[in-house]
């Protein structure tokens, strides 16, 4: 699933270069962090106002192909 890359951008000169949706200044973590709180991505679009709720799949999608890549150590 790469629909994400057309939503996601990295600039070394908007928020340090971490990634965030085009055409914001909004990181993909602050979703997540929403997300992770139990919020909607109705709610987040609510308190975001620049996202709309086709910027919060691809954020998720994004996070999700990070989790494939990288080698998880065993939690005990």
């Amino acid at each position: 699933m790469d629909h994400w890359r057309s939503h996601i951008r990295t600039d070394p000169e908007i928020c340090h270069g971490k990634p965030g949706i085009a055409g914001t200044r909004i990181l993909v973590s602050v979703i997540l962090d929403n997300l992770a709180e139990g919020f909607t991505p109705g709610q987040i679009v609510e308190e975001y106002r620049p996202l709309t709720l086709e910027d919060v799949r691809p954020a998720i999608a994004y996070a999700a192909e990070l989790a494939r890549e990288q080698e998880m150590i065993p939690l005990r």
